[in-house]
């Protein structure tokens, strides 16, 4: 810690509010829109130069920071860097991040961040070259699991187009290829320290579950004990539908906002994910859903059954090339999952000094 400097959070960055746009007044275009919990759309003009980091100023997501290596729009609920003084960017990212940023809430009806109040903020901060060292230690895993999820993502569009509704001339209905699992545990009631967690959040951040403990899951789940396929009733426009293979060394639960979906005889659930999520299906369902507010649409299990989808019995060979292609997603992301759990580890003991760089070289060099 000797090569380590107490100061302050306006010694590090300088930061400012972000702008408004409405979605009403944005155009097409590629330009990354971040908001405070991350990237929130498109438009076609940045107002902030790369890199960038973004940092959550109001509701739920007060705090959360995000990285952005091309130009954007930072949104008004959030704080972005005009200034990194000097300081490493991503370092100044992962910096940021690891600030508990709770005491300094100014909000009255919701969280809410002052940018004029968390200035005089404490920090360690070490020179420049520990800077871009630390950060290129924490980019190898970042990179590699972006590198992940592109395999992962490639995989899943080639299943998809293998499985086109167009390519294929029988289709049933759900039901006769698959049966909904509707075992609950109350999380509260049980004995284990550790459970994954499958839910909507979790599937749109990185489609992996989250392993907490199950005190902290204040209603009933869905067990999953054998592979399944997760599929949202909520909102199906929005395409949710996640091939799962529990892990077994804890025990799986899933939001009851998602149907379990579990194959039939002569079905994996990668022949069944790869028809239950073509857009033909999902937008079928999208025309079922009962409920008039946006945020809780919902499709009945028994109408899901009913609908009708590809035969995937009738793949033949292509059904081990999905089959095939699957198990390179769930290898990806499998991985993936290690790689964040072993970053998150390091991140607090690299950004407090307590561990040297050289030594965390080491432990990444053996994962990537």
């Amino acid at each position: 810690m000797s090569e380590w400097t107490r100061t302050t959070l306006d010694q590090l960055v300088k930061l400012r509010r972000g702008h408004d746009l409405p979605t009403t007044s944005r155009n097409p275009g590629n330009v990354p829109v971040i908001g405070a919990a991350g990237p929130s759309g498109f438009h076609d003009t940045a107002i902030a130069k790369a890199p960038g980091v973004v940092v959550g100023r109001a509701g739920a997501s007060m705090g959360h920071a995000t990285y952005c290596a091309e130009d954007f729009w930072p949104l008004n609920t959030s704080l972005y860097v005009t200034d990194f003084m000097g300081n490493d960017p991503r370092f100044v990212y992962h910096l940021l991040g690891e600030i508990d940023f709770s005491g300094y809430n100014s909000g009255a009806a919701q969280p809410m961040l002052n940018r004029n109040y968390i200035t005089r903020i404490p920090i360690s901060l070490p020179e420049p070259d520990e800077q871009h060292a630390i950060a290129a230690v924490l980019g190898a895993l970042d990179d590699k699991i972006a590198v992940n999820e592109c395999i992962a993502a490639t995989a899943d569009e080639l299943a998809l187009t293998l499985a086109l509704d167009e390519r294929w001339e029988k289709r049933i209905r759900l039901g006769e290829i698959a049966a909904l699992s509707r075992v609950q545990q109350v999380p509260q009631e049980m004995s284990d320290d550790l459970v994954d967690h499958y839910s909507l959040p979790a599937f749109d951040d990185r489609k992996a579950p989250d392993r907490c403990s199950p005190l902290s899951i204040k209603s009933g789940k869905f067990v999953i004990d054998s592979p399944a396929v997760l599929l949202s009733k909520l909102n199906p426009d929005i395409p949710r539908v996640w091939d799962v293979a529990p892990e077994g060394s804890v025990p799986s639960l899933a939001s009851t906002e998602f149907l379990v979906l579990v194959p039939g005889l002569g079905v994996s659930t990668h022949d069944l994910w790869s028809v239950v999520a073509q857009r033909r299906f999902l937008g079928e369902l999208a025309s079922k859903v009962t409920g008039t507010s946006k945020s809780h649409q919902r499709v009945r299990p028994a109408e899901v059954m009913e609908t009708e989808v590809v035969d995937p019995r009738q793949f033949g060979e292509v059904g081990g090339q999905i089959r095939s292609l699957a198990q390179s997603t769930l290898a990806a992301r499998r991985e993936s999952k290690t790689l964040a759990t072993l970053r998150d580890t390091l991140l607090p003991q690299l950004m407090s000094g307590r561990l040297r760089v050289k030594d965390a070289e080491k432990i990444v060099e053996d994962h990537v």
